[in-house]
């Protein structure tokens, strides 16, 4: 199952959409900005249907 949602990059600002794939369960991954080219770590989490995804920059 995908969704989309809008975060602003910790780096630069800017409002970029990431597609998330649900059905993987709980994940910790990164993924370069597309606008300013730096590394974001993504950290989402899935229970009982509600997922929340958390984005912070390399060193926090």
């Amino acid at each position: 199952m995908l969704e989309t949602e809008v975060y602003d990059c910790p780096y630069c600002g800017e409002a970029v959409e990431a597609i998330l794939d649900l059905s993987g369960g709980d994940q910790t991954y990164i993924e370069d900005c597309p606008v300013c080219c730096r590394p974001i770590t993504f950290v989402l989490q899935i229970h009982d249907g509600e997922w929340m995804l958390e984005v912070r920059s390399e060193n926090e």
